[in-house]
């Protein structure tokens, strides 16, 4: 690995939503918090949290698909979750988190793991079609979401959508879910 590993998730038995990601990044594995960076300010902004509340592990799972930072490739963007991670640990975190009631599938990687061949024609076929994946019988549920990353901005744009339909449900749903 390019770096010391550092898991970086966040849960309890008692959480109800978990926030399924891509892997921690820089600043995740410098200070140990998962999205404290400009992805999460955005992140809280969609969920309507606030940072107590985006931080509390008793109601907020944070399980990216790697645990650990993957490095960065020649670019200077950050390198997909590594591989090996999820099929090693996936499985065994999620039985230590028996009341998730949601996942938001925070990108390609945590919705092709989460939802496989219910993916639609990728990252925006399946993000359009939030509302038939949400609805589908399945506990916990499942909701997905572009990564909120600051190179997402020009998705964001081309998909007005995303905030006029898509943030209203995910901010219904997460205030229902931090209520109980």
């Amino acid at each position: 690995m390019p770096h010391e590993p550092r898991p970086i998730v966040q849960g309890s038995a008692t959480a109800r939503l978990c926030i399924a990601s891509q892997a921690p990044g820089t600043r995740a594995h410098a200070s140990g918090i998962p999205f404290q960076d400009p992805s999460g300010v955005r992140l809280r902004h969609w969920l309507g949290l606030d940072e107590p509340a985006f931080y509390d592990a008793a109601r907020v799972a944070i399980v990216p698909m790697g645990h650990c930072f993957p490095g960065q490739d020649a670019a200077g963007g950050d390198l997909p979750p590594r591989r090996e991670c999820a099929p090693i640990w996936r499985a065994r975190t999620f039985a230590a988190l028996p009341d998730l009631e949601l996942i938001l599938a925070i990108g390609q990687y945590a919705q092709a793991w989460h939802l496989g061949p219910e993916r639609r024609g990728g990252l925006t076929g399946t993000v359009r079609d939030f509302r038939a994946i949400l609805a589908a019988e399945r506990r916990p549920r499942i909701l997905p979401l572009p990564h909120p990353s600051w190179r997402n901005s020009g998705w964001l744009k081309r998909h007005p959508w995303f905030e006029a339909e898509l943030l209203p449900v995910l901010r219904e749903e997460v205030a229902r879910l931090m209520a109980g």
